[in-house]
């Protein structure tokens, strides 16, 4: 015979009900972020669960993102702090002259971040359909250019970009042989070639990551990532570029501020 008088919380697996009440804890600020968990063995004293109990409990917070295991120190309560992605002024003519840094090197400056790009690879290649259907090239030719960029911020992961960029625009310049941009970066080299960014179109969803995207973004368990299409084009209506970027959603926000259409 069912008891309709019990809580929900006395339906729960104890590791659940310990989940949630370790969950109440870092959302009310008890556990605030940085805060280093009490141990597996503390937490099964203190509330008189088994230790892999315990354990279960801690994995159902990493899973939500609300915790991450770092090896021979222990859980912590994750970092709340964004990095925020300027969509109307990251590619800004006036901040790159101002600067003379690429847009992610002038975001982590106004954000007080120190900012690393490593450019791992620059190949000519075919570009995925999806791709190629938004620069109006071949897909079934080595039509564009392809440089890829891993982002880190204070020396954390935090993003991956991969570049395509037309072979008729790319052949003969830097964007085509070198991860030395100079200044004003890969858009002041786009100017010179007379492509000037003056509109930007962004496809933005999110989704969980693949393995490789886990291992090299060092992602948690359990957060997802954005996912974002960046086509640039310039003051002819022509797309000249496309980025496929890959940003962990624990660590980026999105802030756009843009004029509404008529």
């Amino acid at each position: 015979m069912t008891d309709h008088g019990s809580s929900e919380a006395d339906k729960q697996l104890p590791s659940r009900r310990l989940a949630e009440q370790l969950r109440h804890a870092i959302t009310s600020g008890t556990f605030p972020p940085g805060t280093k968990l009490p141990s597996e063995r503390t937490l099964a004293a203190q509330h008189q669960v088994a230790r892999n109990t315990a354990r279960e409990a801690i994995r159902l917070l990493a899973e939500e993102g609300l915790v991450t295991a770092e090896h021979g120190r222990g859980v912590f309560v994750r970092e709340k702090r964004r990095l925020l992605r300027f969509g109307s002024e990251r590619y800004s003519q006036r901040v790159r002259n101002e600067t003379g840094l690429s847009p992610y090197r002038a975001e982590l400056a106004k954000q007080g971040r120190t900012a690393r790009v490593d450019c791992t690879s620059i190949t000519r290649s075919q570009p995925p359909e999806n791709v190629a259907e938004r620069l109006g090239i071949s897909h079934e030719e080595d039509s564009v250019v392809r440089r890829e960029n891993w982002y880190y911020a204070d020396d954390e992961p935090v993003q991956v970009g991969i570049t395509y960029i037309p072979w008729e625009i790319a052949s003969g310049s830097v964007l085509a042989t070198s991860a030395q941009m100079g200044k004003g970066s890969l858009y002041a080299r786009f100017e010179e070639l007379g492509h000037p960014i003056t509109r930007i179109r962004e496809e933005i969803c999110a989704r969980m990551p693949n393995p490789d995207e886990v291992r090299g973004l060092r992602i948690p368990d359990g957060v997802p990532v954005i996912d974002v299409f960046h086509t640039g084009i310039n003051d002819k209506g022509e797309p000249f570029e496309v980025t496929h970027f890959v940003m962990r959603a624990d660590v980026n926000g999105l802030d756009y501020n843009m004029p509404v259409e008529d």
